[in-house]
């Protein structure tokens, strides 16, 4: 018993120290909040976690038979090895498609925008016309504000794809601009959380209750809707200097 434990202990550091090692680079670098909960990675890491942290050294604590010949003793824990690797590289393939690389304002919301979301295309149109904005490799979360461009038929284009299910603006790098100068358009969309669309009455009595617990005033043109795909936030700002002050869920049960 005293052979079992000590291989399951062991498998289980190595693990930890793996997982930790991806999952820790990963949040640090992308999916810090509001990243983590708007982009609903929550199921992937629970999949990689159960594989590497549960049955992995558990299965190990099964095999392991000090009076097993060793050649097969090593046959078993290298397929178990195998099967954590492949939930490893999948949970941190699957982070890295869709690490947070914007949190973008444009026209009357803040949106959180993905590796994925972005086509080549539009990629190398971004780093051609637009390079200090554009994604890269190693790019981290920018908050950058992305206006439709001035051209009327070019945006109602654009509108028209989103509209559709094609290409939005914020998949679009060439037009990114910095986020503070995106404010002044930014102000003029603040709204009393009863303006917000989108949200239920629950949801808006349980914003509310929020704000005010946290000395904010519900009644005042202080907040914006903040998509991320299925997940959305309610941005709380500060109306003089445009400071996001607090990232409250309007479902209190996520």
């Amino acid at each position: 018993m005293r052979f079992r434990l000590t291989a399951f202990g062991l498998h289980l550091l190595a693990s930890f120290s793996a997982l930790t090692l991806v999952l820790g680079g990963m949040y640090l670098g992308w999916y810090r909040w509001p990243g983590w909960y708007l982009s609903s990675v929550a199921h992937i890491i629970g999949i990689v976690v159960m594989v590497d942290l549960v049955l992995g050294p558990t299965l190990t604590l099964v095999v392991a038979n000090a009076n097993k010949p060793r050649r097969e003793l090593t046959r078993d824990i290298g397929i178990i090895v195998t099967v954590q690797l492949t939930a490893l590289v999948y949970g941190a393939v699957t982070l890295w498609l869709g690490r947070p690389l914007y949190y973008a304002f444009s026209t009357d919301c803040l949106q959180l925008v993905q590796a994925s979301d972005f086509h080549r295309d539009e990629i190398a149109k971004g780093r051609k016309q637009n390079a200090g904005l554009a994604p890269y490799w190693y790019s981290l979360p920018r908050w950058v504000w992305a206006p439709l461009p001035k051209d009327s038929a070019t945006a109602a284009k654009i509108v028209r794809s989103a509209l559709s299910g094609g290409q939005d603006v914020i998949q679009m790098p060439r037009y990114f601009k910095p986020w503070t100068d995106g404010l002044p358009s930014l102000r003029d969309q603040l709204k009393a959380v009863d303006d917000i669309r989108y949200l239920s009455t629950p949801e808006k009595q349980t914003v509310k209750a929020q704000m005010t617990r946290d000395g904010f005033t519900p009644d005042a043109a202080n907040a914006i809707i903040f998509w991320g795909g299925s997940r959305r936030l309610i941005a709380v700002l500060d109306p003089a200097t445009l400071q996001i002050k607090a990232l409250l869920k309007p479902d209190s049960r996520s």
